[in-house]
């Protein structure tokens, strides 16, 4: 795998493989794939060190049953949520080869974090049901509020790395601090993948993110594409061979490139870890079932709504994609904090019996005065 190269002078010029392994076949490991499972992994690892100290009513022998709900919820309402949103002509979208529908290509990337929440919340419900033991019994029953709890407790390694996968990939650009051929500051990226939406010589996607190009710089890339073009290829695939080998044409690349806020890491730093320290300083004490979900909530959606401000809204939308400044990720963010601020206000209103924190069991919550 290549890496990221830099200089204080310039921005970093982005290198990285999304591939982590190509294995016979055409089969690869890419790294989108492997941060779903290694935080799916963490987060298994995290329930069991819950269930252990009473803090999570999913017992600890049941949380590798609990955890095939959450994977197939996220899986689920994650690409249900992205063609639904952001991507509906994959409904109509047919292909000879497996899987044949593109709304089942999810190999081929797209998942909507916020639909995979509604996935996990009815995961949740359903997990909240128990599990049958063999002697008929059920073990693990309890309210959806506080699995939604402990779930949320858990869920933040798993965004974290796929932001950082996100970074690796190349994709959800952040805002461009300084044009294609400009001087730009060290912390920004220059991104190959912007490139995409250049498809013919001179040729830009109206709906892309590939910045307008001098014509010195148009001259510059279709020249680029041409020596490596094979006789009857398509200009668009030639590109396309540039843009997944970009070290091999980094001097060429770098003058062509805007340098961009990496707005894929502020989001992991966001979302993975402020989020963490918040909800986890929350939970360590006793509370009423639902006020982690609540928090949760609020405050995942207030940073989203700050992040996305350097980050690109989708660009299939056009300007469609930002009523009022603001984009269609950042309207779905505002709706789960208003979501989140109704939950709070039902769970602290409703009064009822507190449950146990990581640090603190429920029998000291009279002591603390903990809601």
């Amino acid at each position: 795998m290549t890496d990221i190269t830099s200089t204080l002078a310039d921005a970093w010029f982005h290198t990285l493989d999304p591939v982590l392994v190509r294995l016979w076949g055409g089969v690869v490991v890419r790294y989108y794939g492997l941060a779903y499972m290694v935080g799916f992994v963490i987060a298994a690892a995290m329930l069991k060190a819950l269930a252990r100290r009473g803090a999570s009513p999913i017992p600890a022998h049941r949380v590798l049953d609990a955890m095939t709900w959450l994977v197939a919820g996220t899986i689920v309402g994650g690409r249900a949520g992205y063609v639904l949103v952001y991507q509906p002509s994959l409904l109509t979208t047919l292909t000879p080869g497996f899987p044949f529908w593109g709304a089942l290509a999810v190999h081929q990337g797209g998942l909507a974090s916020h639909g995979g929440m509604v996935g996990l919340i009815l995961a949740c419900w359903r997990i909240g049901r128990g599990f049958g033991e063999d002697d008929g019994s059920r073990s693990g029953r309890a309210p959806t509020l506080r699995v939604t709890d402990a779930v949320c407790m858990v869920a933040m390694p798993g965004v974290f790395l796929g932001r950082v996968a996100n970074f690796i990939n190349g994709e959800l650009l952040g805002k461009i601090v300084a044009a294609p051929g400009s001087p730009a500051p060290w912390w920004s990226v220059r991104f190959p993948r912007e490139l995409d939406g250049w498809i013919a010589p001179g040729t830009r996607q109206r709906l892309s993110h590939a910045p307008e190009l001098s014509p010195d710089q148009r001259a510059a890339l279709d020249r680029l594409v041409e020596g490596v073009r094979l006789p009857e290829e398509p200009w668009a695939s030639a590109l396309a061979q540039i843009i997944a080998n970009p070290g091999r044409y980094r001097a060429q690349l770098e003058p062509l490139l805007s340098a961009r806020h990496p707005s894929q890491l502020y989001q992991a730093l966001a979302e993975g870890v402020v989020l963490l320290v918040v909800v986890w300083a929350i939970a360590r004490l006793p509370r009423r079932a639902g006020l982690i979900t609540a928090w949760w909530f609020i405050v995942y959606g207030a940073l989203r709504i700050t992040t996305e401000f350097w980050r690109l809204p989708d660009a299939q939308f056009g300007d469609a994609g930002r009523i009022y400044g603001l984009s269609r990720g950042q309207w779905l963010s505002a709706g789960m904090v208003g979501f989140g601020a109704g939950l709070l206000g039902v769970v602290l209103a409703r009064g009822g019996a507190r449950v146990g924190g990581w640090l603190r069991p429920a029998g000291a919550a009279r002591a603390t005065g903990s809601v």
